[in-house]
């Protein structure tokens, strides 16, 4: 075979036979350099030959499958990102950590380490077009990381869905006649409850060593707590039935994979915001809603000077926006490999920044209208994380006109919210031992995903023990 030496100074064989296993694809202007073979995603890595070249181009919708279109995608990142962190934690680290001034360190790292983090690992899922084991191909020795990876993304998607059966339970108990939290005399209240209408600055004793309605159905309704740590009691009956309809909705949105789940999150990533913004048309015409407001944005500057609060926002940066687990870059796996990123990398992180801020003028609205009828400072109303939810909400909402409207307006969106990441969590366990095994679990998706829901249901088991 005589080999000559093009102007690029590229060794090419002038007359190619059939049986070449180099197929030509294209040639770049004279000077340029001549590209004998082009490569494609690492996605297909299966399909080269024992020459390093692609025998066949197989295509990515026969194996893997893309999103249908580009909102299936950008709605799916939204969803993810946008989860109960966004409700629960940030107006809460916003109050504590200077108001207003908690924005300048948060956008802060936003723009200096999520957006690139968000398009370095979204960019690099779709180029691979695999989840996070199998795309470190690349680099054998850190395919731990991806290990890693999904074995975070999998401990998280059980206890993500034990919330999810909490805010089912209270989504259930709005249908009652009288919302149960809102009064003293249910079987698991106790002598010293004290319902939404007492004032809690009574001075009897009795009252002031009393425990909230709202708390007391959490505690004892809810969790159904028992004495100890030692005393492991028995099967939450009510929360097995709502963890196992929560599971058995994941299913059925993620049976089919991204096909399936690409079109549920038109209306779980989209009905959050329409909810919020009727909450906040509500809230704000709420005695003291500006009080708890002013408690939200009034800028303590001196607080920047904290160490502590760099701290909090760079956590919460990454905690919202769901970098590094691997979620992400699974569900830029399915785009195709031309699509423009970098316009979606710049997208979703703004919108979980603005959903964050808007969550946080719901939530400390109703925090003012809570100081205003209990006559106690916002500082003594105010609360995060499950407290935030479970107790202070509903105990706001019970005295609220209509209120099982607007607490089934919450709960609602507050599930279709966890439904959204839990449907990336699971989607980045699926894909990466799919894409692990292919021959095997790729033709079974629908058996594999619903093997998958029942583990995670039965690891889920022990957390709604008593």
């Amino acid at each position: 075979m005589s080999m000559s030496l093009q102007p690029a100074g590229t060794l090419v064989d002038p007359n190619p036979t059939p049986d070449d296993k180099s197929k030509k694809k294209r040639s770049l202007a004279d000077g340029e350099l001549h590209v004998d073979t082009v490569y494609y995603s690492p996605a297909d890595v299966d399909s080269y030959d024992e020459y390093g070249y692609f025998d066949e181009i197989s295509s990515e919708d026969e194996n893997r499958g893309t999103w249908t279109g580009r909102p299936d995608f950008i709605l799916s990142c939204i969803g993810f990102s946008v989860g109960l962190g966004n409700v629960w934690r940030f107006p809460y680290l916003c109050y504590s950590s200077g108001g207003g001034a908690f924005l300048f360190p948060y956008v802060f790292f936003l723009v200096t380490c999520a957006l690139p983090f968000f398009l370095l690992e979204t960019s690099y899922g779709q180029f691979v077009s695999l989840s996070p084991i199998a795309s470190w191909k690349v680099c054998p020795l850190f395919k731990g990381v991806g290990y890693g990876m999904v074995i975070v993304s999998g401990t998280v998607c059980i206890y993500y869905n034990i919330i999810l059966a909490w805010t089912l339970f209270y989504l259930f108990s709005t249908m009652q006649s009288t919302l149960p939290w809102s009064r003293c005399d249910n079987s698991w209240n106790t002598p010293t409850c004290i319902g939404p209408g007492s004032p809690l600055n009574e001075t009897e004793q009795e009252k002031i060593n009393g425990t909230q309605s709202s708390v007391e159905f959490w505690e004892h309704k809810v969790l159904n707590r028992s004495k100890g740590l030692e005393d492991f009691g028995s099967i939450h009956w009510s929360m097995f039935w709502c963890l196992s309809l929560t599971w058995f909705v994941v299913f059925l949105c993620l049976c089919k994979g991204i096909k399936s789940s690409g079109k549920v999150v038109y209306v779980t990533s989209t009905f959050p915001y329409m909810v919020m913004s009727i909450l906040l048309a509500k809230c704000m015409s709420l005695p003291g809603a500006s009080e708890g407001l002013k408690w939200y944005l009034f800028p303590k500057w001196e607080k920047i000077a904290s160490f502590k609060v760099w701290c909090d926002s760079a956590t919460q940066v990454f905690f919202s926006t769901g970098v590094a687990c691997g979620s992400l870059s699974t569900l830029a796996s399915y785009n195709k490999f031309n699509h423009m990123i970098f316009r979606d990398a710049m997208i979703v992180p703004a919108v979980d920044c603005f959903t964050s801020v808007f969550a946080g003028f719901v939530i400390f609205s109703v925090l003012g209208f809570m100081s205003h009828t209990t006559a106690k400072p916002v500082e003594q109303v105010v609360a995060q994380g499950p407290g935030l939810v479970f107790i202070v909400y509903p105990e706001a909402v019970s005295k609220m006109p209509i209120s099982h409207f607007w607490a089934m307006l919450f709960f609602l969106m507050f599930y279709s919210m966890g439904l959204d990441s839990q449907f990336g969590l699971l989607e980045t366990v699926t894909s990466a031992i799919t894409d692990e095994y292919p021959n095997l679990l790729r033709k079974r998706r629908l058996p594999f995903t619903a093997f998958l829901c029942f583990v995670a249901f039965i690891l889920g088991i022990p957390m709604i023990f008593e």
